[in-house]
C-alpha cells in the first residue's frame, strides 16, 4: 500500500470558491502542498484574490467574480472552461452569514444568504459538470467538496436564521446530489468546520482564548486541520467517502452545552 498516493493530488486541477481568505485559503494552500497542477481561486475582491492568489505561487489562479447570481456563476464557468479542458476538483466554499432579530428579519439578509449558500454551490456544480465529467474515471473519480458548518448539525444561539438553515439544507443536498452523480464516477462530500478563526467566526478570532475552553480539543482549528481533510477527501484516500460531511470541529459537535456559547458571529 503506497500511503503517499493515498493523500497526493499531483497533477489535478482544482477550483475553490471562497478562496482568498479563511477556510478557502487553506484549503487552496494545502492542494497546493498537495501537488495540485493547478489551484483556481475565487472571491468578489478583485485586489484580495490577486493578492492571495500572488502570495501562494504561479501555479494559483485568482478568477475573481461575483457567484451570487446566475450571471456570475456562468461566467466563472465559462472562464474556467476556456482555460482548462476538465477540473478534477471543486471546492463549494464561498458563504455568507447574516444575523437579524427574528421580528425584523429583512428578506434582502434571508434571499442574499440562501442564494450564496445553496442556490449557488447547486448551480456551480451544474455548469461545471461537463468538465468534472471530463475528468471522472473510475480509477480517479472527480472529486465536489462542499464546506458546510457545524450550524447545520446543531444550533447555536445566534438569530443567524437563514445561515443554519442553508447549512443544514447543504449537508442533505450533498447526499442527494452525491447519489446523482456517484454512477458518474463524480464523488460529492463535505465538510463542516467548527471555530476556525476568519472574518467569518469573530468568536474563534477575537476570543480563541475563550473559545478553546468549550471545544474538547483544547483549541481551535489551524490551517493544517483543514487542509488536511479537504486533501483527504479530494484524493485517493477519499474516494469512497460518498455524500458524507465529515464535521471538523474538535468535537464541538458532540460536546457542545446550550447556554455556554461564546459570540458573536462575522457576517
Amino acid at each position: 500500500m503506497d500511503i503517499s498516493r493515498l493523500f497526493s493530488l499531483e497533477g489535478r486541477v482544482a477550483l475553490v470558491t471562497g478562496g482568498s481568505r479563511g477556510i478557502g485559503r487553506m484549503i487552496a494552500e494545502g492542494f497546493l502542498a498537495a501537488g495540485c497542477r493547478r489551484v483556481y481561486i475565487t472571491a468578489r475582491k478583485v485586489a484580495e484574490v490577486e493578492a492571495t492568489a500572488n502570495e501562494l505561487g504561479e501555479r494559483c489562479i485568482a478568477l475573481p467574480g461575483d457567484i451570487g447570481d446566475m450571471a456570475g456563476i456562468e461566467g466563472l464557468a465559462g472562464e474556467l472552461a476556456s482555460r482548462e479542458e476538465c477540473l478534477d476538483i471543486l471546492v463549494n466554499n464561498a458563504g455568507v452569514a447574516w444575523g437579524a432579530p427574528f421580528d425584523a428579519f429583512p428578506e434582502t439578509g434571508w434571499d442574499k444568504v440562501m442564494d450564496l449558500n445553496v442556490k449557488t454551490p447547486f448551480y456551480l456544480t451544474q455548469k461545471l459538470h461537463p468538465m468534472l465529467r471530463a475528468a471522472a474515471s473510475r480509477e480517479r473519480p472527480a472529486k465536489v467538496i462542499m464546506i458546510a458548518s457545524v450550524d447545520g448539525m446543531r444550533l447555536n444561539p445566534w438569530e443567524t436564521y437563514p445561515y443554519q438553515a442553508s447549512k443544514a439544507a447543504l449537508i442533505h443536498l450533498t447526499r442527494r446530489m452525491a447519489a446523482r452523480l456517484a454512477g458518474e464516477n463524480i464523488v460529492v462530500s463535505g465538510i463542516a468546520p467548527g471555530m476556525f478563526p476568519s472574518r467569518m467566526n469573530r468568536a474563534a478570532d477575537q476570543a480563541p482564548e475563550k473559545v478553546a475552553a468549550q471545544i474538547p480539543a483544547g483549541r481551535t482549528g489551524c490551517d493544517e486541520d483543514m487542509a488536511a481533510a479537504a486533501i483527504y477527501l479530494a484524493a485517493r484516500a477519499g474516494d469512497y467517502v460518498v455524500g458524507e460531511t465529515i464535521a471538523v470541529d474538535g468535537g464541538w459537535v458532540n460536546a457542545w452545552v446550550p447556554g455556554d456559547f461564546v459570540g458573536p458571529m462575522g457576517e
